[in-house]
């Protein structure tokens, strides 16, 4: 397939693009990114070039294998969810669940770890890397609600609850140059064990076979294939536009910037993820 050039448009013509691919192509598989959360205050990761703007997350065998390190991640995490738990589903998010409800998607696969997708009311919904809002004991393998975690947290470590910090993209904060070692991290409420973690998939760690089998399932069986606001730089993501190209399944995309499948896709546009996809529900429903 030869590579789309990429259209800068205004939301209403990018709408009406999107409406017609969306049009010929019903019961979409969309696959969501960082760029959908962003107008929510969540930052994302990457440069319009699909670079890094930051350092890397933090890896799962880092995590694992390190007290430090996870005393650095819930200390950053204990000021970062002030901002990222009080997050509201943007326009895109609310969009995505209207079309959802009036049957141009049948999946949503979103490597977002927000939630925003459920809280703006979208039912068919694949979170992909799981969920930022649940925190789960490596031992004993109970989940539990992070807000009830955040008290624990702030409980066992008052000096922190004043902290300040910029507001990172995995819900954690920008704090640098800081002592973690003294910060305590909680007991599992249900073993008593220490290794806490939250429900979300990690760098290098695997994404639960169940949730990828679904997503391919819904690939193959689509019409069409829809990438909002994701460079689509993991692999865990691209794998779906890669099956898509295979099976001869059309891609669009609304992205700002560099995308890794923009060789691939059928559609490209270069807007505001958000507007574009109010313009085209507003057009579908009109």
């Amino acid at each position: 397939m030869s590579q789309p050039e990429s259209i800068a448009l205004n939301a209403p013509e990018a709408g009406a693009l999107l409406a017609a691919f969306m049009d010929q192509h019903p019961g979409l598989v969309v696959l969501t990114g960082a760029g959908v959360s962003t107008a929510s205050g969540i930052p994302d990761y990457r440069d319009l070039k699909g670079q890094w703007k930051r350092p890397q997350p933090v890896t799962f065998q880092a995590f694992m294998g390190s007290e430090h390190t996870r005393q650095r991640y819930w200390a950053r995490s204990l000021v970062g969810w002030r901002t990222f738990g009080q997050a509201r589903p943007g326009a895109a998010h609310r969009a995505l669940a209207d079309l959802e409800h009036t049957g141009w998607i049948d999946l949503l696969v979103t490597q977002n770890v927000d939630g925003l997708h459920e809280a703006a009311g979208s039912r068919a919904v694949v979170d992909l890397h799981g969920r930022l809002d649940t925190v789960r004991c490596m031992d004993c393998e109970i989940r539990f609600s992070r807000a009830l975690w955040q008290d624990a947290l702030v409980d066992n470590n008052p000096g922190w609850a004043q902290r300040t910090a910029l507001s990172a993209p995995d819900g954690d904060a920008d704090l640098e140059a800081v002592d973690f070692s003294s910060f305590v991290i909680p007991p599992c409420p249900h073993c008593g064990k220490h290794m806490l973690k939250p429900d979300v998939v990690f760098y290098g760690e695997s994404v639960p076979r169940e949730r990828v089998e679904r997503s391919m399932q819904a690939v193959q069986n689509a019409r069409g294939v829809l990438v909002l606001g994701s460079s689509l730089m993991v692999y865990s993501g691209y794998r779906f536009v890669l099956a898509a190209q295979e099976a001869g399944i059309p891609v669009a995309a609304v992205n700002r910037g560099t995308t890794r499948g923009d060789a691939v896709f059928a559609l490209k546009l270069d807007a505001d993820v958000g507007e574009t996809l109010q313009a085209a529900a507003s057009i579908l429903q009109g």
